[in-house]
């Protein structure tokens, strides 16, 4: 591992993140070191793409493109951030254009039947069974969906940086440069995101078997 030839700063990094050891070895053609990385990151990275882009087929391609370009660009890797940073600055990046690739793509209406476990309007139907009956909460798998399709419904940039909040565990510094921002940028998007999420979630998500406040009858 040649940490030496890539300055004092990156070697100061490689230190302090496994990671880049291995990328470092990676680099290096070491046998195994690619494997390892994508045995690592797989999984975690294919979640991320499914919370941003919302189907698992293109969670699953992004991601191996994703890899593909950590490979191709091996030889000419510095460390200059934690890997994880760069990894999901990549991946940021793809997401960022499939998501605006399929916006200028037809819209192709889905039959009731593919419209989700909940059938077609989800929300409906959940305030629905709260009039049925009140103190029952949710079932957890309906209430991932309400959130899956609440975080489905930010903007592009509030939702790819709540993912990396929430799943990735990532602080405001790591967000501001895998999405090039600044920190405090991120801390308004998350903001705006958390209110926004926070709106549509409150006819759903109640404490103490409380249903939430029905409009009188006219």
């Amino acid at each position: 591992m040649r940490v030496a030839t890539i300055g004092e700063s990156s070697g100061h990094l490689a230190l302090r993140d496994p990671d880049i050891r291995v990328m470092l070895r990676v680099r290096d053609d070491a046998p195994g070191a690619f494997e390892e990385l994508v045995e690592k990151y797989q999984h975690r990275l294919v979640a991320v793409l499914h919370h941003i882009l919302g189907d698992a087929a293109d969670a699953e391609d992004l991601a191996q493109e994703v890899f593909l370009r950590i490979y191709r660009a091996r030889k000419k890797y510095r460390a200059r951030a934690k890997f994880s940073t760069w990894l999901f600055t990549i991946a940021n990046n793809l997401a960022l254009n499939a998501l605006r690739t399929r916006q200028r793509k037809p819209v192709v209406p889905l039959p009731v039947s593919d419209s989700g476990p909940l059938g077609p309007r989800p929300a409906e139907q959940l305030a629905f069974d709260h009039r049925e009956q009140p103190t029952r909460r949710l079932a957890q798998q309906e209430l991932a969906e309400v959130v899956r399709r609440a975080v489905e419904n930010l903007n592009e940039r509030q939702r790819i940086a709540v993912v990396l909040n929430k799943f990735e565990e990532m602080n405001y510094a790591d967000i501001a440069r895998v999405m090039r921002l600044s920190t405090k940028a991120v801390k308004s998007l998350l903001s705006r995101a958390r209110s926004n999420l926070r709106v549509a979630l409150q006819p759903y998500i109640f404490m103490d078997g409380e249903a939430p406040m029905q409009p009188p009858d006219k």
